[in-house]
């Protein structure tokens, strides 16, 4: 096999940070899925080594074009997404991710499905009424969820926004917790106003609650209620039992739609009690109406130890 070297010209300094990532982490890790060897020269990146190798390096950076192009920062789902894009013969939905814009935070940042299984999850959240996500840590299950119920809030398409989750455990034994039931259970659902944050300014959501726009609330407070005209995110369903899961899924009024997220790998429900999650999985998987997206490891978008620290549980079965 012949020795061949090619250079991609990018259009500023910008874009070159961009494509190579902190301390160059996205040309080691494109080279080691090509075998190639990429060097960035300013503005310039050399790629070099045997033909085949080099021209899978070409493909991948080209593919990333949109990316880089406008010096938005790439990630390692970014690259793992062209790979498989590049492998399967889906550039054009690989292209769709790259094009379809879900929201913009309150700080310019364009939001987008960073993965073939994650753009699964968005379009099977836009297409049903009830939709599971489940996945490990980092998957954006909870963030792309939040992100197309606030735009849906925003939009008026629901009237309300209702994010629950059960506190601290499936029990939500909140008594040995100082303060009132807002500030016991406001540690266990920052994630869901971390969420909210990105898009409203944090001034607006008292306003918002106060009027019965945006709920947070843990998951005993949706008994006995039917939720009508609202986009319901319930978070950390693993934790939840079969009885309270059936309890909040059974709460979808008319006009709603309902997102359950969780991670079954991580339970914190006792031994001897099965997770809600799981047995819905079960009950519910054969029914209309109802989509099931699986994520894993390859579509965690967090730091990329968050990765390795997945597949190495996973390895072990933990």
């Amino acid at each position: 096999m012949t020795e061949n070297t090619q250079t991609i010209a990018l259009p500023n300094i910008e874009s070159a940070i961009a494509l190579a990532g902190i301390q160059e982490e996205n040309l080691q890790f494109i080279a080691r899925h090509t075998g190639a060897n990429l060097i960035l020269r300013g503005q310039d990146l050399v790629i070099y080594g045997k033909e085949k190798p080099v021209q899978r390096s070409m493909d991948v950076v080209n593919f990333l074009k949109p990316y880089w192009d406008t010096a938005k920062s790439i990630t390692q789902p970014d690259i793992l997404t062209a790979f498989q894009a590049l492998d399967t013969g889906r550039v054009e939905e690989y292209q769709d991710i790259q094009n379809d814009v879900l929201a913009k935070t309150r700080h310019g940042e364009l939001i987008r499905a960073k993965t073939f299984r994650q753009r699964q999850y968005v379009k099977a959240i836009k297409k049903y009424d009830i939709t599971f996500g489940i996945g490990p840590a980092g998957t954006g299950k909870t963030f792309l969820g939040a992100v197309i119920a606030v735009q849906a809030l925003l939009n008026g398409e629901c009237d309300r926004l209702i994010l629950t989750r059960p506190a601290v455990e499936a029990g939500e034994k909140l008594g040995f917790l100082p303060g009132d039931l807002q500030q016991k259970v406001n540690p266990f659902l920052r994630p869901l106003y971390d969420a909210l944050y990105e898009f409203i300014e944090p001034i607006k959501i008292p306003d918002l609650m106060e009027r019965g726009k945006i709920e947070v609330a843990p998951l005993a407070y949706m008994r006995g209620r039917t939720l009508s005209n609202a986009f319901v995110i319930v978070d950390e369903a693993q934790n939840t039992t079969p009885a309270q899961l059936k309890m909040v899924l059974t709460r979808l009024g008319f006009g709603s739609k309902m997102i359950v997220t969780g991670d079954i790998t991580q339970t914190d429900l006792p031994s001897h009690q099965e997770s809600g999650l799981v047995v819905a999985t079960k009950i519910l998987k054969n029914v209309e109406g109802i989509g099931f997206c699986y994520l894993t490891q390859a579509d965690v978008v967090r730091h990329p130890l968050v990765q390795k620290i997945v597949a190495a549980y996973e390895k072990e079965h933990c």
